[in-house]
């Protein structure tokens, strides 16, 4: 099931997504959250008629770097021996079509697509074989950084973690095992040109490698987002560019970038 969380009217629900083409798509309005006990209403509007909104608001955004070797290299980056991992605050994130403001202090803005890991229960010290059971689902995530602050700055708080720097949507795919999440293919398109193509196959540490990891030093909460690394490719973005993160399986995430102001 395709769950996505969107606003009409004023008011913000979530709703199960219908339908192949996307002009055709409607949502199945949800009772609840879906992270406890919900019911479809059987009340249908149109994709076309609402503002898709990111599909979950965490309380964090884990996020892994340097968890794909070639992009590790591009870089001029060691491969990391274990996980590594740093934060995106939850003023961050954007959803489909928001726009990625250039932050004022980089020159040099680049673009990550990645596989976003959502969490759907409460969890600490999870162990390997009962990582399925604490996943909602899988979104697509752009990590946008501002690589020359990334470069002089010791810690990336500011790089990545400004303002609109972690776009997520355009829904959730809750129907997705891991098995089937570890090896679909990754890619993002700068004004329709491919910049970036990869599998999740070629992650160096598992998705449950990354949540056993995290879980082992903090409480993730649901809606808590892990993000996976991104493939080689890695390049910049441009005011008046628009950004597209495909992943197989689950959909396409497009923003636009602007200059903030």
């Amino acid at each position: 099931m395709r769950i996505a969380r969107f606003s009409i009217d004023g008011n913000v629900a979530f709703g199960a997504v219908e339908g192949d083409k996307q002009d055709e798509l409607v949502l199945d309005i949800i009772k609840g959250i879906p992270f406890a006990d919900y019911e479809l209403s059987g009340t249908k509007v149109p994709v076309g008629k609402v503002r898709l909104l990111p599909p979950v608001l965490p309380n964090k955004v884990v996020a892994f770097g340097r968890n794909y070797g070639e992009h590790a290299r591009e870089l001029g980056n060691e491969v990391p021996d274990a996980p590594f991992a740093f934060f995106k605050p939850s003023t961050s994130v954007i959803g489909p079509g928001d726009e990625i403001q250039y932050p004022p202090f980089s020159q040099e803005l680049h673009h990550e697509a990645e596989l976003a890991v959502v969490i759907g229960r409460m969890c600490r010290e999870v162990p390997r074989e009962r990582v399925q059971d604490v996943i909602f689902g899988y979104t697509c995530a752009n990590d946008v950084t501002a690589r020359d602050v990334q470069k002089r700055e010791k810690q990336w708080a500011r790089a990545k973690g400004f303002d609109t720097s972690c776009p997520l949507g355009p829904w959730v795919e809750t129907d997705l095992d891991l098995a089937t999440a570890s090896d679909l293919t990754v890619q993002l398109t700068v004004n329709g040109e491919q910049r970036q193509l990869g599998r999740t196959s070629e992650m160096i540490h598992s998705i449950e490698d990354l949540i056993v990891n995290i879980s082992e030093a903090m409480t993730l909460l649901p809606g808590d987002v892990i993000l996976t690394g991104t493939p080689a490719g890695v390049g910049p973005l441009n005011v008046g560019d628009e950004v597209a993160v495909t992943i197989e399986g689950i959909g396409t995430l497009t923003n636009k970038v602007v200059k903030r102001g």
